[in-house]
């Protein structure tokens, strides 16, 4: 009876896992990374809710560790893989950590706009990468323009809050070129199950030092669940089915609006305003960026 249960719930787990991966191909690939950007600037809002009881990296922990429990239970990752992708999963897994410590750092100090702008630099710095061409001299010039009107005019923004989202910037310019070489070994879910998981792994220990017992809280769990649901399981699903079809180049172009995003939802959900010359540097960097990926 027990073994015709399991063989039960085993084929349902086959079912949605075969129907999610239809339904993710019947998406195109920029709709997917559009989702994803929304997803992750309404999760990096709804996690301010959650500072005052476990902080930053409380809520970075929990995060990670219910979304790999939720993609462990979907897709089954096993552990018997090549070294060389365990390696690339590991690596995908610690940028993640790295970059949600960070990010999540920022978003505590600065204006969501703000955060998101300085780590949106990492992806427009990879789209630059490289390059010798005079045009994008000029849109590295107009990000710098816009980083100083952001940083420098209108409302004070913390120091120590730019350097955090800086970091993050570079984490997540090397998790789009770590992530596109998982999803290019691991044809699923089982690479960013795995990546996942062991990003939690990392973080765990920085949220028990910061947080303790109350990441065991109800609500802090509660609401630690949606901002797993919103800001990891789906953005992070999304992503990398987009990395399978798209190069890294024009997934940065896809995602240039992400600052402009955060910046809305950052007035429109939490109330945080942003001087009108920094506005301008916000949208000097999402122009640069768009300009950098698009020049033929």
């Amino acid at each position: 009876m027990e073994e015709g249960i399991i063989s039960q719930l085993v084929g349902r787990r086959e079912h949605a896992v075969a129907v999610i991966s239809r339904g993710l191909g019947g998406v195109p690939a920029p709709g997917l990374v559009m989702a994803g950007v929304l997803g992750l600037q309404c999760g990096a809002a709804l996690t301010t809710r959650l500072y005052p009881v476990v902080g930053p990296a409380g809520v970075v922990s929990l995060r990670l560790c219910l979304a790999a429990v939720v993609l462990t239970a979907l897709w089954r990752p096993g552990l018997r893989g090549d070294r060389t992708t365990l390696g690339v999963a590991a690596a995908a897994g610690t940028l993640l950590a790295v970059h949600h410590l960070s990010y999540y750092e920022a978003v505590d100090r600065l204006p969501l706009g703000a955060a998101t702008t300085m780590e949106f630099l990492g992806p427009f710095a990879l789209a630059l990468f490289g390059s010798r061409r005079v045009a994008d001299l000029l849109w590295a010039c107009l990000a710098a323009a816009g980083v100083v009107l952001l940083s420098h005019s209108g409302i004070p923004l913390d120091a120590a809050g730019l350097a955090c989202a800086l970091l993050a910037g570079c984490c997540w310019g090397g998790y789009i070129l770590v992530g596109k070489r998982l999803a290019e070994r691991v044809p699923d879910g089982r690479g960013l199950a795995l990546a996942v998981t062991w990003g939690a792994l990392v973080s765990l220990p920085y949220g028990i030092a910061q947080a303790g017992s109350r990441l065991l809280d109800p609500t802090a769990l509660a609401l630690a669940a949606a901002v797993a649901l919103l800001s990891s399981v789906l953005p992070y699903t999304f992503h990398l089915e987009a990395l399978r079809r798209l190069p890294p180049r024009a997934f940065g172009v896809l995602t240039s609006l992400e600052p402009a995003v955060g910046a809305l939802i950052g007035l429109l959900v939490l109330g945080q305003h942003l001087a009108v010359p920094q506005w301008a540097g916000v949208l000097a960097v999402a122009l640069a960026s768009i300009g950098a990926t698009r020049t033929p």
